[in-house]
């Protein structure tokens, strides 16, 4: 999933990152690309979000927050208040941290079915993600029966968390810094299933509101955790 992330989200000279009206720091960049016979990828038109911004809070306790199934409600937008659990954990190495989950999103609205979302989170001494994306119940079922995990179209969105210098325990990046992270937040999100249609303003305005709501959400829950 962070392979399919870091494709989905990195620019190139075929798909260019264009910003958004200035907003200062938090500039958001939007890019479009076309989605045809990619296995595990939906067919369509993907637009691609993105923004990165300086945060005086150590990367760990970021990325605890982030990954922690028990606060998504806190800066999820997606998950609507609903309860959100865990019903599979795939451990990926030593570090707890390390793992791919599988999240239930039980709606707080009776009449709304439940979501699935699976989830990969990865963390060293360099940097950390947290990845995530919404899954079909129906198609999940068939790769836990043994089915093909292609199966799955995954249009993976999440974080990137990179420490700003050592922590007060020495750990991180040996360089001059603050201690702090650069958090970089990026959505995917299928806004035509047609791949030959064309972009609305209204698709880019509602993912700029949405990863800029998302931003102010996390600024305010780790903030204040850390304050």
């Amino acid at each position: 999933m962070v392979n399919s992330f870091c494709t989905g989200v990195g620019a190139s000279t075929a798909h260019a990152w264009t910003t958004l009206a200035a907003t200062g720091s938090d500039d958001v960049r939007v890019t479009t690309r076309k989605s045809m016979d990619d296995p595990g990828r939906p067919p369509g038109i993907v637009l691609s979000a993105a923004t990165s911004f300086w945060i005086p809070v150590p990367p760990k306790r970021i990325f605890d927050f982030l990954r922690d199934e028990n606060s998504r409600s806190e800066w999820d937008i997606l998950s609507n208040g609903g309860l959100v659990q865990e019903v599979a954990h795939i451990a990926n190495g030593r570090d707890p941290g390390n793992c791919v989950s599988l999240l239930r999103v039980n709606s707080a609205n009776s009449s709304q079915s439940n979501m699935l979302i699976l989830q990969e989170s990865c963390t060293d001494a360099t940097g950390s993600y947290v990845i995530y994306a919404p899954v079909d119940i129906v198609a999940m079922n068939v790769v836990l029966s043994g089915g093909d995990p292609d199966y799955v179209a995954l249009l993976p969105s999440g974080f990137a968390i990179l420490p700003d210098g050592p922590g007060h325990d020495g750990g991180g990046i040996l360089e001059i810094g603050s201690g702090g992270s650069l958090l970089t937040v990026a959505f995917q999100i299928l806004v035509d299933s047609v791949p030959a249609a064309k972009l609305s303003h209204g698709s880019v305005a509602t993912v700029n509101s949405l990863i800029k709501c998302t931003v102010e959400r996390i600024k305010a829950a780790v903030m204040c955790s850390s304050a």
